[in-house]
This record gives structure tokens, C-alpha cells and sequence, in this order.
């Protein structure tokens, strides 16, 4: 009998053991010792934890055990990580530090007594991206909720602002992206070609930015790479639409992550309906590899990627009775090498250079083109901080751009199109702060094109006034000037052209305090030199100039809240925009059809400890777009209906390294209409036919396995979805 009490007793004791709860206490305050209510504390790898209080105190229990590392983040705040002991971890103070540079807000703002570039961009963390519903992991989407973009879905690209998607320049590491979206056809939309998994923070600028960028009249997209990886591990995933694998080696100085992924859309759109006539969908596998070396006084970056691309579809064309194939055959390559380190008395030095590959292979039933790009740009940039009032930059570029263009058919046409193009840039940009309250950033930027024989001077100023500890004001000025695109500028032996200018104005007021952000901005851009046409479609024998104009004008709105709600976080962006142009062949000034008046999106992330789940709600409207009616007398005349697209995604944590994930996009099957195509050529009764362009499906749908295998055990990819 004693002996099973003895078992009984054991058996109890070694139970409450397995099982034991420790409680995580403390309070998050400020650098001056103030409360900050709503912060985030959790274990990471995790869905233990809480929200701090009005007093910044906080307490959850846990069944983790040892050393595990604690994580405190919120909204303009450095986000604090420290390794701790679970069972010891009690009424511990955390000083969190407001983040000047914050990647975890989504934007920085004049607050930061930084004007310039820095006053008018809208930051995301990759976790911002991938847990965005309806991103589906892509940087342009989720930037799409921001104020100051357009949706324009049969495109994918980035519209900012009354601009097309070509005069949003992409940068890594301060380097130029020439081909940073997959390939696509008429009115197929692509996605960025790059993972968010690969920076560590993502800053987009519509407008007023850096002298230190060039050769983009609307924005800029900024990504920057990760200096390190925090430990080996093996990431796997299997999805609905292919799998991935990935590899993160870690040596004394350097490390090494190599990723790969294989997507084949065949199996899903077997199942699922789309509106699509596809002979094979979409196929890619590609693959990208970091290197990174710490030198004692700087890092060494090297980051390489490829991507082959291919699909083959019947698209129905108005102008023909019968659709028209299209095989598309696309091969990527980027690479790119940069250094960023001291020398000297305090001086940065910042240099780089990258190289783009494109080789497109496009058929239209018996007509093929093929276009190669290569493009190169070499990056040198100085910089030293000469006392707490006056900081100096200034650096050159160089870009390199050759590109050749074949169409031929089986009977006898047979075209050759190209240029070659090099442009040497150089800028000069200082930051004077005259006071806590005021502080000026002033630049010059200079640029030589030998393919259009012209030098360009494109000066630029911002101003911040500080009001108060959470608000202030500013404004920016900036000339910018841009080669005119592809479609044109491959027609150069037959035509000189010049470079599109812009000039923007940005009136920007911003509000700030713990967990909430209100950012208001007035803009007016003037463009002048927009190049125009005189035939129906671009062609080698049009007739070119660079007489084109144009305006936009509007008013961005932005909120963001961590507040209202234990574990919620939601923002709120809005954009009202009137924009006119006279380029293109365009008879008169008329509104884009890629241009929406109003746009609105609202944001929603809900974290359910009890589920050890997250989910998020997006919701995008935009009023009509306008399209042009031939059976009409007046110009661009029409409007598509409002566009509303509802979607929803739902991460499931099964153990702490295997996470389940679901999304879709669309969720109510809205009938969204893009736009109209018209015939070249009215039928016998003099009517213009016309056919709608829609979306390649009513809904997208997703579902992903993922696993991480790793010694830290608390190593997942919870961050990357």
C-alpha cells in the first residue's frame, strides 16, 4: 500500500512538473521612465504573451522553460529583444527606445527632425508585408495600402501619385533595380521579383526624395538588406502553388543563406475556376543566395538571384474573331555587391555596383519578339557628420543600359530595335539643423545622357519645423527628370528625344504619441516634357516629340491605432487625387485611365493567444477609373464601376517551428472591372465593339505547410507569413 501511494505520489509530482506555468512580470516605459500602455510582450517563437497596461505593467504565464528570448515591440519604438531566464523573470523593467529610423511604424515623418527623403516615406517591416491580407507576400501589394498608391490590378506595378509604374524607380541597398517585376502579357498583373524576407526594412518615398536618386519622376521603392542572420536553420515550405527551400549557414564573420522555390499554378487552377483560357499556366523556379562579411570597420554585402518564367494562354482580342496565343518565356538574373564602412575621422563610405539581366521571349500566334536587356550601375557615396548641426553627403553614379529588340514572323517581317544608353550622375546634399525645432536638408543633383545628348540640374530642398513634442510641419521641393521608357526610347535611331521633368510640392503634417500615428500630406506635381505620339499604337514611323504636360494634385491621409483593442492593430489610408495629362496620343488634357479619385483601405491584424493564431482582414475600395469610348464625342468620357476587394489570412502556430497558413483574396467574389478595350474599327452599324478587363480570377485562394528546422527551438517562419 505504501509503495502505491509512493508511485501515486511521484506520478502527481512529476505531472505538475511537466506541466508547470511561470509567470513573466514587469512594466515597459520610455528612456525617461515613462509608462508606455499597449506594447507587445512576447516569447519568441511563441503566442505566449500580453499587452502592457496604462501603467506599462505586464504578466502572462508560460510553460516554456530555461533561457528563452523575451521581445517588446511597439509602434515608434526599437523593437527590445533579451535573452532571460523564464523561471527568474519577474517585476523586470524594460526602457524601450524611440526608433528615429522606425522600422517597425509605417512611416517616418518630419517628427523625427529629419527632413528631406526621411520626412515623407512610409516604412513596413517584412512582417508589415506578409501579414497584410491579400499581399500574398508581395511588397507592391501591401504598399498598395498606403496613401498615395492607385490599384491598378490588371498590372500589379506600383502607381504613385498620378504616376505610371515605370516612374517608380526600386533600389537595394541604395542600388538600382532596372527589372524588379516578373514577367507579364497585356492586362496580366505581375508581382515584385523580390522576397521582403530579405531586408530588414522596406521604405517607400512618394515623393520630395534624395538627391541622392535619380532617374524617377514619381518615387522611389528603398530595400534594405539584412547585415546578419541570427543562427542556422533549414526553412520548408509546401503550398498550394509549389514548395520552397532555404538554407542559413553562419561562420565566424560571414554568413551564407541560399533560398530557393519552384511555383506551378497548373494543379491549383485545375481546381479553381478562372477566367483565363490557359494552354500552360504559370511556371517559375528561381532561387537567390546573401552572402555576408564583417569587416572591423564595415560589411560586405553580396546578393545574387535568378528566375525563370514561362506561360502560355489564349487572350480574346475585340479586333479578332478568334483569341490570341501568347507564350511567354521570361529568364532573370540580378546580382548585386555593395560595402558600407568608416574610414578616416568619422567618414562613411558607401559603394556598389549591380548588374541586370532580362532575356524575354514573347509569341503572338506567329509573331515573336524578343527583347534582351543588360543593364549596370556603379554606386560611390561619401558621407561625414561634421558636428550636431551640419552633416554632408555626396557621391556619384553611373548606369549602364543596353537593350535589343527582335520581331519576326513566319513570312517576312523582320525588325531590329535598341539603344545604348549611359548616364553619369553626381549630388551634393547637406542636413543643417538650426535648432531642436528646425532642421533643413538641401541637395543638387547633376546627370549627363549620352544617348539624349542633354545635361540636367535638378536642385531640391525640404524644411521641418518641429511644433510640439508630437507634431509637426513640412515641406519639400524637388525638380526630377527620367529617360522616357522602353516603348519609346527603342525607337532612337529614328527619333531624338529628351528627358519627362517633374517638379514636386509636399505640404506634410504629422501627429505622433504612443501606439497611434496621423500623417496628412498636400502635394502638386507639375509635369512637363511627357512624351507624345501621333498614331493609335507606338511604332518605329510615329511621329514623336516631347511637348506633353500634365498635373496631379491631391491629399493623403494616413491613421494607424495599436490602442483601441487588446492584440489589435489596424490602419486606416486615404487618397483623393485630381490628375490631368496631354501625352501619350492623348487629343486633349484628360484623366489616366489609372488614375481612381478616391481611395481607401483599412488595414485590421488580430492576435488570438488562445488559438495560437493570427488573422487579418484588408479592405480596398477605389471609385471608378475613367476609360475612353470612341461612340462617344468626348474623350476619356467613361468610368468603370468602384472597385471593393475584401480579403482575409489566418496563421495557425501547430508547435512552435510548424505553422499552418491561409488566405484568400477577394473573399466575397466582388466582380471587379478594370477597364474596356475597344475594337480598332466600328462593325457595319458604326458601333465600336468592346470587351471588359477583368481580373484572371474572381478569388485567390492559399493554403501553406511551413517547417523550420533549427537548434534554437524557437526558430520559425511565423515572421514570414
Amino acid at each position: 500500500m505504501k509503495t502505491k501511494l509512493f508511485f501515486t505520489v511521484s506520478f502527481l509530482f512529476f505531472t505538475a512538473l511537466i506541466f508547470a506555468q511561470n509567470t513573466i512580470s514587469g512594466k515597459v516605459v520610455d528612456q525617461k521612465g515613462k509608462p508606455v500602455a499597449g506594447a507587445n510582450i512576447y516569447i519568441d517563437g511563441t503566442y505566449d504573451g500580453a499587452t502592457s497596461s496604462e501603467t506599462g505593467e505586464f504578466s502572462f504565464e508560460t510553460t516554456e522553460t530555461g533561457n528563452k528570448f523575451l521581445v517588446v515591440s511597439f509602434l515608434l519604438f526599437e523593437t527590445y529583444k533579451q535573452e532571460i531566464d523564464v523561471a527568474n523573470y519577474k517585476d523586470q523593467t524594460v526602457k524601450l527606445r524611440e526608433n528615429v529610423n522606425a522600422l517597425d511604424a509605417v512611416v517616418i515623418t518630419a517628427g523625427t527632425l529629419e527632413s528631406g527623403e526621411k520626412a515623407r516615406v512610409s516604412v513596413l517591416k517584412p512582417l508589415d508585408i506578409v501579414t497584410t491580407a491579400g499581399s500574398a507576400g508581395n511588397i507592391v501589394a501591401a504598399l498598395q495600402t498606403l496613401p498615395g498608391t492607385q490599384t491598378v490590378g490588371e498590372d500589379g506595378r506600383l502607381f504613385v501619385r498620378g504616376g505610371e509604374a515605370s516612374e517608380t524607380q526600386t533600389f537595394v541597398d541604395g542600388i538600382r533595380v532596372a527589372q524588379p517585376y516578373g514577367a507579364t502579357t497585356n492586362n496580366l498583373p505581375t508581382r515584385s521579383r523580390f522576397s521582403p524576407f530579405l531586408f530588414s526594412g522596406i521604405a517607400f518615398s512618394t515623393g520630395g526624395y534624395s538627391a541622392e536618386y535619380g532617374e524617377a519622376l514619381s518615387s522611389v521603392l528603398l530595400l534594405n538588406t539584412q547585415d546578419d542572420e541570427d543562427h542556422e536553420k533549414t526553412d520548408l515550405g509546401f503550398m498550394t502553388v509549389g514548395f520552397s527551400v532555404g538554407n542559413t549557414q553562419k561562420f565566424k564573420k560571414s554568413t551564407l543563406s541560399v533560398n530557393m522555390m519552384y511555383v506551378n499554378l497548373a494543379p491549383y487552377q485545375a481546381v479553381i475556376p478562372q477566367n483565363v483560357d490557359w494552354n500552360n499556366p504559370y511556371q517559375s523556379l528561381g532561387g537567390e543566395t546573401v552572402y555576408r562579411y564583417k569587416f572591423t570597420n564595415g560589411v560586405f554585402k553580396l546578393y545574387a538571384s535568378f528566375d525563370s518564367e514561362r506561360f502560355d494562354l489564349n487572350q480574346k482580342n475585340v479586333n479578332f474573331e478568334n483569341p490570341i496565343r501568347t507564350d511567354m518565356n521570361n529568364n532573370n538574373f540580378y546580382l548585386n555587391s555593395s560595402y558600407k564602412g568608416s574610414f578616416g575621422s568619422g567618414w562613411t563610405l558607401t559603394s556598389g555596383v549591380s548588374y541586370g539581366y532580362s532575356n524575354n521571349k514573347l509569341k503572338y500566334d506567329i509573331t515573336g519578339v524578343k527583347s534582351v536587356e543588360n543593364a549596370a550601375q556603379l554606386k560611390l557615396k561619401l558621407s561625414k557628420k561634421f558636428s550636431n548641426y551640419f552633416r554632408l553627403s555626396f557621391g556619384t553614379d553611373y548606369f549602364i543600359t543596353k537593350y535589343n529588340e527582335d520581331i519576326v514572323d513566319n513570312v517576312s517581317l523582320d525588325i531590329a530595335n535598341g539603344y545604348d544608353s549611359n548616364i553619369f550622375a553626381s549630388y551634393v546634399e547637406g542636413d543643417v539643423s538650426f535648432s531642436k525645432n528646425l532642421a533643413l536638408k538641401v541637395g543638387l543633383r547633376y546627370s549627363n545622357n549620352s544617348l539624349l545628348n542633354e545635361n540636367n540640374i535638378a536642385p531640391r530642398a525640404s524644411l521641418g519645423y518641429k511644433l510640439s513634442k508630437s507634431s509637426q510641419f513640412s515641406f519639400a521641393y524637388g525638380d526630377f527628370s527620367q529617360t522616357p521608357v522602353v516603348d519609346y526610347i527603342k525607337y532612337s535611331k529614328y527619333h531624338q528625344f529628351e528627358s519627362e521633368k517633374a517638379q514636386h510640392y509636399i505640404l506634410n503634417y504629422t501627429f505622433t504619441k504612443p501606439g497611434q500615428l496621423l500623417r496628412t500630406e498636400l502635394y502638386y506635381k507639375d509635369y512637363r516634357n511627357l512624351v507624345q505620339y501621333d498614331t493609335r499604337d507606338i511604332q518605329y514611323n510615329s511621329v514623336f516629340n516631347n511637348n506633353g504636360s500634365g498635373y496631379a494634385k491631391g491629399f493623403d491621409l494616413l491613421w494607424r491605432d495599436s490602442n483601441l483593442y487588446k492584440n489589435l492593430e489596424y490602419w486606416i489610408s486615404y487618397s483623393y487625387i485630381d490628375s490631368e495629362r496631354q501625352y501619350k496620343n492623348f487629343p486633349n488634357m484628360a484623366t489616366p485611365s489609372f488614375i481612381a479619385n478616391h481611395s481607401l483601405s483599412l488595414v485590421t491584424k488580430y492576435f488570438i493567444t488562445d488559438w495560437k493564431s493570427q488573422i487579418g482582414f484588408t479592405n480596398s475600395y477605389s471609385s471608378g477609373r475613367p476609360y475612353n469610348d470612341p461612340n462617344q464625342t468626348q474623350f476619356m468620357n467613361g468610368k468603370t464601376k468602384s472597385y471593393n476587394s475584401l480579403s482575409f489570412n489566418w496563421a495557425y502556430l501547430l508547435t512552435t517551428q510548424k505553422i499552418l497558413y491561409f488566405s484568400v483574396s477577394n473573399l466575397l467574389g466582388t466582380q471587379n472591372v478594370f477597364g474596356y478595350d475597344y475594337a480598332k474599327n466600328p462593325d457595319p452599324s458604326g458601333v465600336y465593339q468592346r470587351q471588359a478587363v477583368v481580373p484572371t480570377a474572381d478569388r485567390f485562394f492559399f493554403v501553406g505547410f511551413f517547417w523550420t528546422i533549427s537548434q534554437n527551438k524557437n526558430e520559425n517562419q511565423l515572421k514570414n507569413l
